[in-house]
C-alpha cells in the first residue's frame, strides 16, 4: 500500500541526543578534575555505573521504564508534568538523584566531597541544556518530506522535558501534524495502545504509516506490533541481534525519501 505517513522518534533519530550527554558529561568531569586531580573519563565512567544502580532504586523506576524515561535525562529533567502522580515523586526524588550520583561517582575515583557533587550535579544540568545537537541529515530529510507525506513525531519521555528539548531546535516541531509524547498518553513505545492512539490521532492505518526509528526495542518492536512498516535507523552499523526485524534498516536519514517512494 502507498505510504500516506512517516512518523519519527526523536532522540538519537533527529535530535543527537548521546553526543548532548556525553559532552556533558565530560564538561562536568573537567571541571572535577580541575579541582580535585581526578581522571575525568574515570570519573564519566563512575558517573554511568552510579547513575545506573541509583535509578533503579527508586520506585518511579518501573513507571520510568514504562514511560520511556532514561537515567541520563533523569539527571536534567524538571519533571513539570501532572499527567501522572509518578512525576511528582520524580520531581521530588530528582535532586538528590543528581548530588547522590557525582557524589558517589567522586568518591570512586578518590574524591569524597558532597559539595563539590552538588556542584557537578548543576553543571551537568548546564551544559546539557546548552547542547541542543540535530543530526545533519534531519532538517533536509524533512524538507523532501513534508511535501509528500504527512508526518509525526512519537517519542517517548516526560512531556515537559521533551518539549524542551523541542525548544532548543525551534525549527523542528513545525514540521510534524502532531507531537505524541508517551508521558502524556500514560504507555511509552513499544504500546501498542500508544500506536494506535497515534494513528487515531493522524487519521491514518497502520497499512499507510511508516515509523523511523534508532531503537529496535521501541520504535521497531512497537510498529510491527500494530502491522505497521518500520525503518531502523542504524547509523554505526551495529549488527542487529534478537528477533525483532524492521522493514528496511538504514545508516542515514537521507536514504528515506528514495526507500519512499520504492515502498
Amino acid at each position: 500500500m502507498t505510504v500516506k505517513a512517516v512518523w519519527f522518534d526523536l532522540d538519537d533519530t533527529l535530535l543527537w541526543d548521546e553526543r548532548s550527554v556525553r559532552e556533558a558529561l565530560q564538561a562536568a568531569a573537567r571541571l572535577a578534575a580541575e579541582r580535585t586531580g581526578a581522571d575525568p573519563e574515570a570519573l564519566v565512567s563512575a558517573v554511568e555505573r552510579e547513575t545506573q544502580a541509583l535509578y533503579e532504586s527508586y520506585e518511579t523506576y518501573p513507571f520510568t521504564q514504562m514511560i520511556g524515561i532514561n537515567r541520563f535525562e533523569a539527571l536534567w529533567a524538571r519533571f513539570e508534568d501532572t499527567e501522572h502522580p509518578m512525576f511528582a515523586k520524580l520531581r521530588d526524588i530528582a535532586p538528590a538523584y543528581r548530588n547522590e550520583a557525582w557524589t558517589r561517582a567522586l568518591r570512586a575515583v578518590g574524591a569524597d566531597d558532597p559539595g563539590l557533587g552538588a556542584e557537578l550535579a548543576a553543571r551537568f544540568m548546564e551544559e546539557r541544556r546548552r547542547r541542543p545537537y540535530l543530526f545533519g541529515d534531519a532538517l533536509s530529510t524533512l524538507d523532501q518530506l513534508r511535501p509528500r507525506y504527512r508526518l509525526l513525531l512519537l517519542t517517548n519521555g516526560s512531556p515537559s522535558l521533551q518539549r524542551e528539548k523541542l525548544a532548543g531546535v525551534p525549527m523542528l516541531a513545525s514540521y510534524f501534524d502532531h507531537i505524541v509524547i508517551s508521558g502524556a498518553f500514560g504507555e511509552g513505545k513499544p504500546s501498542p495502545r500508544l500506536f494506535r492512539h497515534a494513528m487515531e490521532l493522524h487519521g491514518v492505518t497502520a497499512e499507510e504509516t511508516v515509523m523511523v526509528g534508532d531503537r529496535l526495542t521501541t520504535d521497531i518492536l512497537g510498529a510491527g506490533s500494530v502491522g505497521m512498516r518500520s525503518a531502523w535507523v542504524n547509523r554505526r552499523g551495529v549488527p542487529r541481534e534478537g528477533t525483532i526485524v524492521p522493514t528496511w534498516e538504514i545508516r542515514s536519514l537521507s536514504e528515506l525519501p528514495a526507500l519512499l517512494e520504492r515502498a
